[in-house]
């Protein structure tokens, strides 16, 4: 343990410059006392760390020193290769820079943690995307990013239902989720976040703002996230299906919905399953309750059954006659 913390101590200042002994002991979470010991057998090892009194003193490095010490585990020389998603990183026009990162890394560690993170990537690989579903694309997203790390204001042309609206945002952060691109923005002293996809055009501007104080782009994503899944609309409906085709109605409204049905006790003159479902966005609930087939019947609400037998009705209108039989008709009889 302790040679651990003596790497990251080392570590710490050659990052950071001079800090406290009170700083490096939060960071570390020892006591100070424990910090100042270690700072001695750094020393003692011909480290050139030193400290200076005074109120606006500290621990710090000679001036020009660096170490090749990396301090990588094996599992941290893992993560790192694991986490160089080529996909996103090539989006934010970083695909060449992670792949150098990495390629400098492997080139630093010793053998045995250098074959390690050569196997996980021949082992492992991750794919952030949906299935069925092809990369939107998000022309304006450097854009973005720049404006993100250079804490700039920026207009976008930003597509909405109604239409496309203009807004200058503080953008504070992105955020992939499920193979999409999300900017999290202050907008009016609100943060609002925004689907980078629908970004039609963006205008960098050289106007500085300050970020939030405290802001936590994570714990704000964690938090409305949670807020969205938690306020969506949603229906109850009540079906009956054939209990050898319960895998359509799982494929229909989703391993969520399905695993969290409740059953009911009320009999069925065919011995089918009978159960309660909860299902987000009621709108689409009648289109989803119909991809499960003929093998699933919706008891109620009224309206959600009345709206699955008004689409199958017109889909078997269309299916009433043959279309060879019309091909062979005479033009003049149309």
């Amino acid at each position: 343990m302790r040679a651990s913390r003596l790497v990251t101590v080392l570590l710490l200042l050659q990052s950071r410059g001079q800090l406290t002994a009170g700083e490096l002991a939060a960071e570390l979470e020892v006591s100070e006392r424990t910090i100042h010991r270690d700072v001695d057998a750094l020393s003692a090892s011909g480290v050139p760390v030193y400290a200076e009194r005074g109120p606006h003193g500290g621990i710090r490095l000679v001036d020009g020193y660096r170490t090749r010490l990396t301090g990588l585990t094996g599992d941290e020389a893992e993560a790192l290769f694991l986490a160089g998603i080529p996909g996103p990183a090539a989006e934010l026009g970083l695909g060449t820079v992670v792949a150098a990162a990495q390629l400098k890394v492997l080139a630093s560690l010793p053998p045995e943690l250098r074959t390690r993170a050569s196997r996980l990537v021949e082992r492992f690989h991750l794919d952030a995307g949906d299935w069925f579903r092809a990369s939107q694309p998000v022309p304006h997203l450097a854009a973005l990013s720049d404006a993100v790390w250079s804490s700039t204001r920026i207009a976008i042309d930003y597509e909405r239902s109604e239409g496309v609206v203009q807004r200058v945002i503080e953008p504070l952060g992105l955020v992939l989720k499920a193979g999409t691109w999300y900017v999290v923005a202050s907008v009016d002293g609100q943060f609002r976040t925004y689907r980078v996809s629908r970004v039609a055009g963006a205008m960098p501007t050289t106007e500085r703002f300050d970020r939030p104080d405290g802001f936590d782009l994570a714990a704000y994503w964690a938090e409305s996230t949670a807020a969205y899944e938690r306020d969506i609309p949603r229906v109850d409906v009540e079906v009956r299906v054939r209990p050898d085709r319960v895998g359509r109605l799982r494929d229909a409204v989703g391993g969520a919905a399905f695993n969290a049905a409740e059953p009911l006790t009320d009999p069925d003159p065919e011995g089918w399953l009978r159960l309660r479902l909860r299902l987000d966005w009621p709108g689409d609930a009648a289109r989803t309750l119909l991809s499960a087939g003929r093998w699933v019947e919706v008891l109620g609400p009224p309206d959600i059954r009345a709206r699955v037998a008004s689409t199958a009705r017109a889909v078997a209108a269309h299916y009433a006659h043959d279309p060879a039989d019309e091909a062979s008709e005479p033009t003049g009889l149309r």
